[in-house]
């Protein structure tokens, strides 16, 4: 197995890797309406994409903490984190020190009936395992855990002192609350090996796999969410599904995957009515003549916000890759993760991506420049908000719902629905089939020795 910095190295290269097949994979996303609509040529275009790819991957880093540290649980514990399961509910059971007597008293319903009722030597079942993990993580957001009083005479670590020395803020929490478990209950609770470097590289792999098969046939799929999927098939792969924060992957990814593309369409959809209702006694020439103007900007917002979301994924897998072996205490991400990630993806953009352009531009609806600046205009809109609130969306979806809605407004058989039907089957599948790669490229290193 090669040496962790070693591994660093690899794992780094792999998401710049990622992050330029997301850039000519997504390239589409930005440009495909302004090509098809004639108003830039396809080499200015893209120029102009790969520049505000960069500067849009410059401007925030939420969604990088969210990829980082809002996914899989770096703090909350595993069931291959707590051993000697049977002895450590005795414990809990019949132990006065001053820990566990507030522990208890914190436990919820199910919690004290697991105490109440477990008897001595009995085999522990994957329910019991539940409610036992569910009231230690529960305890991780506990802001009365620690007190002087409480935690005398247990030996605590330096970085631990120090996080308690002052006031903690919320953010800090369940870090802080996991340290001071692990070190009260020294031979029960195991340091978090949840993430591990042949996880996250796993993850990218899974992700890069399903991004070149989806690329290869013109499909334009959502490389965040292959990220995602990977980095979830990854994790259930050496851990279980314990491993995985299922209410930050509601919030954060399968809300928004549902909800973005419908706000395109409806943005797209009341924006086209607008601008008929507006432009409707005007030259049609006149109106063209307009939009192609107002086109380049629309694209130039759709590109930045492009930028904006979809190279964080990279910066938070590497910013996580840099937590788990502990260069980084926290998931902010440094300086030059954020100026690789974003060249990355500049490039990337750069080499385009004209098969899925393809579908994007011609085979959806045909496409005027009025309709290209409607689409991207609301697809803009949706990804900053979206990238405000650290929600990694696709790109891909919400510009797809936005087209899908302008055509509508036209006439509903004005837009392919065949083809929307054959994209909604790749979204469907892409955070299982990714997961699916992932895990597999996991157990694959397992077997190797690679842990």
């Amino acid at each position: 197995m090669p040496e962790i910095p070693a591994l660093i190295v690899v794992i780094v290269i792999t998401a710049l890797i990622f992050d330029f097949i997301n850039g000519f994979h997504d390239s589409a996303n930005a440009i495909a309406t302004v090509v098809s609509t004639r108003v830039l040529s396809p080499r200015n275009a893209i120029l102009m994409a790969g520049i505000l790819n960069f500067v849009g991957a410059l401007v925030s880093t939420t969604v990088a903490k969210t990829v980082a540290g809002g996914l899989v649980g770096t703090n909350q514990f595993a069931s291959s984190e707590v051993r000697s399961v049977p002895m450590f509910l005795q414990t809990l059971q019949s132990s006065q020190d001053p820990v566990t007597t507030y522990l208890r008293s914190h436990f919820s319903l199910k919690g004290r009936e697991l105490l109440a009722t477990y008897k001595p030597g009995y085999l522990i079942t994957r329910q019991q395992m539940d409610i036992l993990l569910n009231e230690l993580n529960a305890e991780l957001e506990d802001p009365m855990l620690y007190s002087p009083q409480r935690f005398e005479g247990i030996k605590l670590s330096r970085d631990t002192r120090k996080m308690i020395a002052g006031v903690i803020p919320q953010s800090k929490l369940p870090e802080v609350n996991r340290a001071l478990l692990e070190a009260a209950y020294p031979g029960y609770l195991e340091p978090s090996h949840a993430i591990t470097q042949s996880l996250i590289l796993a993850a990218i792999i899974g992700a890069i796999a399903w991004d070149l098969i989806t690329w290869r046939f013109g499909i334009p799929s959502s490389s965040s969410h292959a990220l995602i999927g990977g980095l979830i098939g990854a994790a259930i792969a050496r851990g279980g599904f314990d491993l995985v924060m299922w209410k930050g992957l509601w919030d954060k990814v399968i809300l928004p995957l549902i909800c973005s593309p419908i706000a395109g369409f409806i943005i797209g959809f009341i924006l086209m009515l607008t601008i008929f209702a507006l432009f409707s006694h005007v030259h049609p020439g006149k109106v063209s003549s307009i939009f192609r103007r107002m086109q380049m900007l629309s694209a130039a917002a759709m590109a930045f916000s492009h930028g904006q979301n979809d190279a964080q994924k990279s910066m938070g897998i590497i910013t996580l890759s840099l937590v788990a072996i502990g260069v980084l205490k926290h998931p902010n991400v440094p300086i030059w993760v954020i100026i690789i990630c974003a060249t990355s993806m500049g490039l990337g953009t750069a080499a385009g991506g004209w098969r899925i352009i393809n579908t994007m531009g011609h085979k959806i609806i045909r496409l005027e420049p009025v309709h290209g600046f409607a689409a991207e205009t609301s697809a803009a809109f949706v990804i900053f908000f979206a990238s405000h609130f650290g929600m990694p969306v696709s790109t891909t979806h919400v510009i797809s719902g936005s087209i899908f809605g302008v055509g509508s407004s036209k006439r509903l058989s004005a837009v392919r629905w065949g083809v929307a039907g054959d994209m909604i089957i790749a979204w469907v599948l892409t955070i299982p089939a990714s997961a699916i790669m992932s895990g597999l490229v996991y157990v694959i290193f397992n077997l190797i020795g690679m842990k």
